[in-house]
């Protein structure tokens, strides 16, 4: 395998992003498949955002392409990426840029409903952050199944376990045979 694959997993707040990044490489490891991964959110966690455009994005691609070519330098060729909103048409020119011409990617949408994105954030944010990421949640819900585009697979994530989320995910990178 001489080319880098990645497989976006892209979703609302709430619906599991992280969790199920961790428990596809959990899967992977367990098939002895290499591979990185990294969680997009924290690729352009600054305060401030640099100034101009695109600002924040700017920043984040600059450390994906630092991390990925550290990555690649050492062999690795599949990158799991968790990101909200990583599976959009706007976002290939970034992993293209930072992981070559000739990546091949696959596009995941977790969706859940707006009760169970708010069940799992009132669990999970414990501070002052919880109305901001449930407005946040909604806009980016309905703003991700309008843009995704042709051929991103959607995958429910109501009322589901993690580990047979993360076994569909897997099953649509063609990783593990």
């Amino acid at each position: 395998m001489d080319h880098a694959d990645v497989l976006l997993i892209g979703g609302r707040a709430g619906v599991g992003k992280t969790t199920v990044g961790w428990e596809v490489s959990a899967l992977l490891r367990a098939a002895q498949v290499a591979h990185a991964v990294i969680d997009g959110d924290f690729m352009g966690q600054v305060h401030p955002a640099p100034e101009g455009d695109p600002g924040r994005a700017a920043i984040g691609e600059r450390n994906l392409t630092a991390v990925w070519g550290n990555y690649a330098e050492l062999g690795y060729r599949r990158l799991v990426y968790t990101n909200t909103v990583s599976v959009l048409e706007e976002q290939t020119g970034m992993f293209r840029r930072a992981m070559g011409d000739g990546v091949r990617i696959v596009r995941v949408l977790l969706t859940a409903t707006d009760a169970t994105a708010r069940q799992r954030l009132t669990a999970r944010e414990l501070g002052s952050e919880l109305e901001h990421e449930l407005r946040g949640s909604a806009r980016k819900a309905r703003m991700l199944e309008d843009r995704a585009p042709v051929g991103t697979l959607r995958v429910v994530t109501d009322g589901r376990g993690v580990p047979d989320i993360a076994a569909e995910v897997l099953a649509a990178t063609g990783w593990v045979s």
